[in-house]
C-alpha cells in the first residue's frame, strides 16, 4: 500500500508540474494524463515485481537519466553528490585525471587533456574513444556518470581503455589521479614584442589573470601577441566574453545566444575600459578548441581582430544551464545555442581557421606483442612549444605572420613601387 502511495504521490507531481505548461500552450492536458498515467503504471510494475528490489528513488532517477540521454549528449541529471562535484568544475581546483570528455555519436570522446595533468602526461589525445572506465563500459553511460568515475582521492588509480585511430586494438591507460589544479593562463615572450599567451580552460579568475600579463607584456613593448587556445575545452561564457572584450572595441557584440525560452535569448557586448586594440594579433586553434575557445576565436575573426590559424575547432556551440532541483539534485540541460556576432551558429562545424597549419604528425603506434603499455604516449601539444618555437610548426607560422605585419607596419608609403616600376 505504502508504494502505491509513493508512486500516486509521484503521479500527482508530475501532473501538477506539467499541467500548467502543458495548459498554457493550450495542448490537451488528458492526454498528457494518459501518458503519465502509463509511466507510473510502469514504475509500479517495476518497483514492484523486478527480480531485485528498487526504491523509489533510484526508479525516479534512473528515469530522468533516460528522458535526458534521449535528448543530446549535454544534457544530464546530477545526483546530489554529483551537482557538488560539479560546482568545483570552475574552481580551478579538483580531484581527477585532468581531462575534459564529451558524447560524440553516442561514443564517449576526448575533447582535450588538460596540459601538465595526469591524463595529459600518460598521452591521451583529443578524439580518443573511451571504451571502458575500470573496465565498465561506457556504452550508454551519460557524462556525468563517467565523470564521476574518473575522479576520485589523490594517489588513486583509474584504468580508461582507449580506442585510437591508427590502432588495430584498444589499449588501456592505468592514471593515477590527482588534485588539479589549473594555472587558466601562461605567457611568455617569444621575441623581441612578441608574447604568447596560453589559456588552458576559461575559469573565473581567467580574465584577472590575463590582465595582469597584458599588463605586464605592455611594459615590456608589446608589438605582437599569439593567443593560444589549442586543446582548451572551455568553461565558463563568462569568462569567454571577459577574455574577447580585452581586444574589440567597448560595445562590439562578442556572443550571442538563442533558445526556446525569452530568457535564454541574451546578447553579450564588450565593456572593458582599456582593450588592446592596436596590437597585431594571431589566434591558434585545433580540434581540441572548444566552447569558450570557440566563442573567442570566432569574435576575434568576425570583428576581423585576429588571424585564425590552425586547424578546424571542435564544435561544441550549445548553451549547458544548470537548474537546482528540490532535493540537492541538479539539472544540466542545453537551453539555447551560441552564435558568433556574424550570425554563425558553430554547433557541430567548428570554427574554420583563416589559414589552416596541421600539426606534425603523430604515428600511434600499438603495442608489441608483449608490452603492457602503448607506445605512442606522446602528448598532443609539445610539452613547452615556447622552448623551441621551431617545434611546433603552428607557431612558428603565427611568429612570422606577425613579424611580417610588423615590416609592413613599418614600411614607408609607397616603398616598392618604384623599384617595381624601374
Amino acid at each position: 500500500m505504502k508504494k502505491a502511495v509513493v508512486v500516486g504521490a509521484l503521479l500527482l507531481v508530475i501532473t501538477l508540474s506539467m499541467g500548467g505548461t502543458v495548459a498554457s500552450k493550450g495542448t490537451d492536458t488528458a492526454a498528457t494524463y494518459e501518458q503519465l498515467r502509463l509511466f507510473t503504471e510502469v514504475m509500479s510494475i517495476v518497483e514492484n515485481q523486478y527480480v531485485d528490489e528498487v526504491t523509489p528513488k533510484e526508479l525516479v532517477y534512473n528515469a530522468i537519466k533516460g528522458t535526458l540521454r534521449g535528448l543530446d549528449p549535454h544534457s544530464s541529471f546530477l545526483d546530489p553528490d554529483s551537482y557538488k562535484e560539479m560546482q568545483v568544475e570552475t574552481s580551478g581546483s579538483f580531484g581527477g585525471l585532468g581531462i575534459e570528455i564529451t558524447l560524440r555519436d553516442d561514443i564517449l570522446t576526448v575533447v582535450s587533456p588538460i596540459e601538465g595533468t595526469p591524463a595529459y602526461r600518460v598521452g591521451l589525445h583529443t578524439g580518443d574513444r573511451i571504451l571502458k572506465i575500470d573496465g565498465i563500459a561506457t556504452k550508454d553511460m551519460q557524462l556525468a556518470d563517467a565523470v564521476k568515475r574518473m575522479r576520485g582521492k589523490p594517489g588513486s588509480k583509474v584504468t580508461v581503455t582507449i580506442a585510437r585511430e591508427g590502432w588495430t586494438e584498444p589499449q588501456d591507460f592505468a592514471i593515477v589521479r590527482e588534485q588539479i589544479h589549473i594555472q587558466s593562463v601562461r605567457s611568455q615572450e617569444l621575441e623581441d614584442g612578441i608574447e604568447y599567451i596560453r589559456l588552458r580552460q576559461f575559469q573565473e579568475q581567467t580574465a584577472s589573470d590575463l590582465d595582469q600579463t597584458l599588463e605586464r607584456a605592455e611594459k615590456s613593448g608589446l608589438k605582437g601577441l599569439v593567443l593560444d587556445l589549442r586543446n582548451n575545452p572551455g568553461g565558463l561564457l563568462t569568462s569567454a566574453v571577459e577574455v574577447t572584450e580585452k581586444f574589440i572595441d567597448d560595445g562590439k557584440l562578442v556572443v550571442y545566444t538563442e533558445g526556446r525560452i525569452r530568457n535564454q535569448n541574451m546578447r553579450f557586448t564588450a565593456h572593458a575600459k582599456h582593450p588592446l586594440l592596436g596590437v597585431p594579433m594571431v589566434v591558434m586553434v585545433n580540434q581540441g578548441s572548444a566552447s569558450a575557445s570557440e566563442i573567442v576565436a570566432g569574435a576575434l575573426q568576425d570583428w576581423g581582430r585576429a588571424i585564425v590559424l590552425g586547424t578546424q575547432s571542435f564544435g561544441k556551440g550549445s548553451v549547458q544551464t544548470i537548474i537546482p532541483l528540490s532535493d540537492g539534485s541538479g539539472l544540466r540541460l542545453t537551453t539555447a545555442k551560441y552564435y558568433t556576432p556574424k550570425g554563425r551558429s558553430i554547433h557541430g562545424k567548428g570554427i574554420t581557421p583563416d589559414i589552416v597549419v596541421e600539426p606534425p604528425k603523430v604515428v600511434a603506434a600499438a603495442p608489441a606483442p608483449g608490452d603492457k603499455e602503448p607506445k605512442d604516449k606522446t602528448p598532443p601539444v609539445a610539452p613547452n612549444p615556447v622552448e623551441d618555437v621551431k617545434k611546433d610548426p603552428q607557431l612558428q607560422r603565427a611568429v612570422d605572420l606577425l613579424k611580417a605585419v610588423r615590416i609592413l607596419e613599418h614600411r614607408p608609403a609607397g616603398q616598392g613601387t618604384e623599384a617595381q616600376a624601374r
